[in-house]
């Protein structure tokens, strides 16, 4: 159920991105919308403290290779996030593209616990 509810979490949180991304690419005023900067940070500390539940929890330990590549790329993610939100012209794009690279490679390892799934 803690997977499920984590997974669920997760791609809210990338669903999230992708709507304000498009805001942001549009122009919307909605983005300044009180709520719209609230609710991604409920949503993505939910989903780190469950993840950091659901870590202390596996077999193996906290330090797997796998578990330690999905940190290093969420670190990207969330700086390729905020270039995509708050970058201009070039910036914009490569934030977006690097972003949604991130998400994918962590999906991809969390799916293989494998830090080189491909």
């Amino acid at each position: 159920m803690l997977k499920t509810l984590h997974f669920s979490l997760a791609f809210l949180s990338v669903a999230g991105f992708v709507i304000r991304a498009g805001w942001s690419y549009s122009g919307s005023d909605l983005l300044q919308e009180k709520w719209v900067k609230i609710a991604p940070h409920v949503v993505d500390t939910l989903l780190l403290t469950l993840g950091i539940v659901l870590a202390f929890n596996l077999p193996g330990g906290l330090w797997q290779s796998w578990l330690l590549a999905k940190l290093v790329a969420l670190l990207a993610y969330i700086g390729f996030g905020v270039m995509t939100l708050r970058g201009q012209g070039a910036a914009k794009h490569i934030g977006l593209i690097g972003a949604l690279l991130s998400v994918g490679y962590i999906f991809l390892v969390a799916y293989s616990r494998n830090p080189l799934p491909f």
